[in-house]
């Protein structure tokens, strides 16, 4: 018989979800921050592969500061919220799972609607042509599938605490009743 898990947040995803993530993000508000022309630069391939010469514009300068701080803001939510579930919500797994759910969910819709939008916003004659994406495009796309992929795991119920799935029978009966 197999063993039937007990967290929400096991340490695979919380190692996904509450280092590499915030990690990643914080790795690319620093890195905004540092050389915005060259972030601004590298975000989608320019006609002749020459981006515009000169500094950015200040309402362009200031948007990708902000985009920066959002992404990495939202990597720093994850570690706080997932670190706190784990800690003070172990011995309350579906509660546990209720939260991160909340959490998850819209980071979920975000992941698809980021990578649908990215390429979109793409010429169509290099939508499809990963070879000749910039690093920083070909970054931004694959690490949002690396997040993307484990959410819908998560989401599947795969390797973590399931309530509806894992609640032994007097756990379900309970929660049925509420």
């Amino acid at each position: 018989m197999s063993r039937r898990p007990t967290s929400a947040i096991p340490t695979v995803y919380y190692a996904i979800f509450g280092i590499y993530e915030p990690l990643m993000t914080v790795l690319g508000c620093f890195g905004a921050l540092a050389d915005p022309k060259s972030t601004h630069d590298s975000q989608a391939p320019w006609p002749d592969n020459k981006p515009p010469a000169g500094p950015l514009a200040t309402a362009t300068l200031v948007t990708i500061i902000q985009l920066a701080h959002v992404c990495a803001l939202v990597g720093l939510i994850n570690l706080f919220v997932l670190r706190a579930a784990r800690k003070h919500l172990a011995s309350q797994p579906a509660l546990q799972e209720t939260l991160v759910h909340a959490l998850l969910t819209p980071l979920l819709v975000g992941d698809v609607v980021h990578v649908v939008l990215t390429l979109w916003a793409l010429d169509p004659s290099e939508r499809w042509a990963v070879m000749s994406w910039s690093p920083l495009l070909s970054l931004t796309v694959f690490a949002g599938l690396s997040l993307l992929v484990p959410r819908m795991m998560w989401h599947a119920g795969i390797g973590r605490y399931m309530h509806s799935r894992d609640a032994v029978e007097g756990e379900a009966n309970a929660k049925k009743c509420q």
